[in-house]
């Protein structure tokens, strides 16, 4: 879901758009990590209008202090410090980031000027979970006894990426039935492929996780309430 969006304002607003995983930024090798961080922004300035999209950042920008050893996700995080906010102006430049656990960012990412706005994108509702399923299962040769509007009901918590590994998993296990009984042409997946697949893909999201993010949101807006009420 969070991935989407940003393509989706990366079209919308006919930007280019790089897309960057937090993990595959880290090498074991000293300043390959800053280097690579440093690359990202040069091309994105060569291509602007861009947008930067780092997917997973609490991976490379955790609060600092936590660390112990070669310490390469801090010296990345002031690296990217460095290239948002320092002599250099961004033209044309808009990074987004995306994480599922916004409480381990350090608290300089998230200053004025920097990450300053936050957008939760919520456990989708029965509604959403009904769509995305038919957009799973559309090309799938599903049963009869299928109801996706019910399955939506008993996937309470399954995110955009639970819904999409569910319909794969239904769709494996009608294939590996199809060929031990060599009968592939006619095979449909059925509402019990469906349920045992649900006990091997379970849900990502939980309300605790909800919880935290709800919490997060929060706090950030009560700074943010704080700070104009000071300017003021």
């Amino acid at each position: 879901g969070k991935t989407l969006l940003a393509k989706a304002v990366a079209n919308e607003s006919e930007a280019n758009f790089i897309s960057v995983k937090g993990p595959e930024i880290l090498s074991k090798w000293v300043g390959e990590s800053e280097r690579a961080i440093r690359e990202i922004f040069k091309k994105a300035k060569q291509a602007s209008p861009c947008i930067i999209f780092f997917d997973e950042i609490d991976s490379i920008c955790s609060t600092r202090g936590m660390e112990t050893g070669a310490r390469v996700g801090e010296r990345v995080l002031n690296q990217l410090l460095t290239e948002m906010d320092g002599l250099e102006e961004l033209h044309n430049v808009v990074v987004i980031a995306a994480t599922n656990r916004p409480d381990l960012l350090d608290p300089a990412l998230l200053r004025p000027g920097r990450f300053d706005r936050f957008l939760l994108v919520p456990v989708p509702d029965e509604e959403a979970r009904y769509e995305i399923l038919k957009v799973h299962t559309r090309n799938m040769p599903l049963s009869e006894d299928v109801d996706l509007k019910k399955l939506a009901k008993d996937t309470e918590n399954y995110v955009g990426a639970d819904l999409e590994a569910l319909c794969r998993e239904a769709g494996m296990m009608a294939l590996r039935e199809a060929l031990a009984e060599g009968n592939i042409e006619n095979k449909k997946i059925t509402l019990k492929h469906f349920k045992k697949a649900m006990e091997k893909v379970k849900p990502s999201a939980t309300k605790e996780l909800n919880d935290v993010y709800r919490r997060f949101l929060k706090k950030q807006e009560l700074r943010e309430t704080e700070k104009l009420s000071y300017m003021a």
